[in-house]
C-alpha cells in the first residue's frame, strides 16, 4: 500500500510567508539582505525533498521482465544512498539501503528499485516506517518468495541536537518470506551486503 496522502491546499506564498516566520522567530530579520531569497530557496529545497508524496512507489515495479531463462536465485542491490527527513524533528536522515528479492517468475529493472527506496525517503520519516514500507512496496508488486531490506542510515536530530551524538548509525530490517523463514537465505542476503555473522 502506497500511502498517498492528498496534500491540503497551501500555496506557495503561503509557504514562503512560513519560512520568514520561522526567521522573525529564531531572531532574525527576514528583510535583510542575505535573507530576502531565503524563504523561495527552502520552499524550493522542499519542493524537492519531500516529492516522495506525489508518487506511487508500486508504479516503478508494474513494469517487469519474464525472460529470465527460470532464474530464481537472489537479486540483491546494495547500497542505495538517500536522503531523508525525521517526522519528528524535520532533520535529514542520511543512508543507505540493501535491498534483495527472491524472484518467482519476473524480475524488475535494477533502477526501479533504487526509485522505491527514493520514493519514500523523499517524506517525512522514522527509519522503521521506511523499512518496512520498501520491503511491503516490493512484496505487494513483484510477489516474489522473500524480500529483504536492510537499512543504515545516520540521524541529524541525534547528531546536530540533543545528546550530539556523531559516528552513530542505525541499522533497521525487514525480511519477508523465505528471507524471514529460512536462516541460510537470510544469512546469504546478509554475507552479500557486507553483515557477516548476523542472522544465525
Amino acid at each position: 500500500m502506497s500511502e498517498r496522502h492528498e496534500p491540503t491546499e497551501v500555496t506557495r506564498e503561503q509557504a514562503e510567508e512560513a519560512v520568514r516566520v520561522l526567521l522573525r522567530w529564531s531572531g532574525e530579520d527576514p528583510s535583510r539582505e542575505g535573507l530576502l531569497d531565503t524563504p523561495k530557496r527552502v520552499v524550493k529545497a522542499y519542493k524537492d525533498w519531500f516529492s516522495g508524496y506525489a508518487i506511487d512507489p508500486g508504479e516503478y515495479l508494474r513494469r517487469t521482465f519474464e525472460e529470465v531463462a527460470g532464474y530464481d536465485e537472489m537479486v540483491v542491490l546494495r547500497d542505495i544512498e538517500f536522503e531523508s527527513h525525521c517526522e519528528h524533528h524535520m532533520a535529514p536522515i542520511i543512508g543507505r539501503a540493501h535491498v534483495g528479492y527472491l524472484p518467482t517468475n519476473r524480475v524488475v529493472g535494477i533502477s526501479k528499485l533504487a526509485r522505491v527506496v527514493d520514493a519514500y525517503a523523499r517524506r517525512f520519516q522514522v527509519q522503521e516506517k521506511l523499512t518496512a514500507q520498501i520491503a511491503q512496496c516490493i512484496q505487494d508488486n513483484l510477489h516474489p518468495a522473500g524480500v529483504a531490506v536492510v537499512v543504515d542510515a545516520s540521524h541529524e536530530c541525534m547528531t546536530t541536537r540533543g545528546v550530539h551524538k556523531r559516528g552513530v548509525s542505525m541499522i533497521t530490517s525487514q525480511m519477508l518470506g523465505a528471507f524471514r523463514d529460512d536462516a541460510r537465505t537470510r544469512s546469504e542476503f546478509l554475507q552479500f551486503i557486507g553483515i557477516r555473522g548476523a542472522g544465525r
